[in-house]
């Protein structure tokens, strides 16, 4: 590894694995150490059990023993969210992708999606599993122009991997129905780099609004044209963002 290089570790969301990332980290520099990870049940680790969000962390945690970049994608971002509130020691920084703090609407905190969504999804699961990926899948392309694109990738990933247990599965719609990360934010001393899609049907792009001004998040971008896969419905979005945040990165340890 270079002495100047930067490492990233990717981390996915709901049902999917880290094949979601290869196209996208074809095209990074190569002075970024690219980090795949699958989350427990999902892809290489299918066979691994977690039950709660603190599980995964338990996971992510032995990856590094210093300070690195780490990318997290909706349920993803909750699990790299949660790492940088225990173990500060091992985030330089991240970039949270279609991520919410808290995924289901509260009192007072209306840039979410009801709780049935989730709900549904998980009585859904139990009649059939691949109907109820189908349909989440359709509702992370929702309003974007090259729908059978995106689509096409994320079904590719997922067979390229396998897919997740049904345990997995549930435990992931379980963490996204009950965790809530908005009084997190306040204690995060890290840079964090949101980004989010104004077309994503599951994180509404109205939450760039309350993370700035409720939860003092200064670094929030909206793609006017992306949903809930920027990474792959607006490549080069993505990793301009990545990169220019790593250089960061990169410029302050040398």
């Amino acid at each position: 590894m270079k002495a100047d290089s930067v490492t990233c570790i990717f981390v996915h969301g709901w049902a999917m694995n880290s094949a979601v990332w290869d196209e996208c980290i074809k095209q990074l520099p190569d002075w970024i150490n690219v980090v795949l990870v699958d989350l427990p049940g999902h892809g290489s680790m299918a066979e691994v059990q977690a039950g709660t969000l603190d599980d995964y962390v338990q996971m992510l945690v032995p990856l590094v023993h210093r300070p690195v970049l780490w990318v997290g994608w909706s349920l993803g971002g909750l699990a790299v969210l949660r790492l940088a509130e225990l173990y500060p020691q091992r985030v330089a920084a991240a970039m949270l992708v279609a991520t919410n703090p808290c995924f289901v609407s509260q009192d007072g905190w209306d840039c979410a999606v009801d709780r049935s969504v989730f709900k549904q999804f998980a009585t859904d699961l139990e009649k059939n599993q691949q109907k109820t990926i189908r349909r989440f899948l359709a509702l992370q392309v929702k309003g974007i122009d090259d729908v059978m694109h995106v689509v096409r990738q994320l079904q590719q990933s997922i067979q390229s991997r396998g897919m997740a247990s049904t345990q997995a599965l549930s435990t992931g719609l379980g963490i996204l129905l009950e965790t809530d990360l908005r009084q997190t934010l306040k204690g995060i001393d890290r840079p964090l780099r949101w980004l989010l899609g104004a077309k994503d049907s599951l994180v509404p792009a109205e939450l760039a609004i309350a993370l700035n001004k409720e939860y003092a998040q200064q670094d929030v971008i909206v793609h006017p044209d992306a949903s809930h896969a920027p990474f792959i419905s607006q490549p080069e979005f993505f990793i301009e963002q990545l990169v220019s945040l790593a250089q960061q990165l990169r410029t302050s340890e040398l």
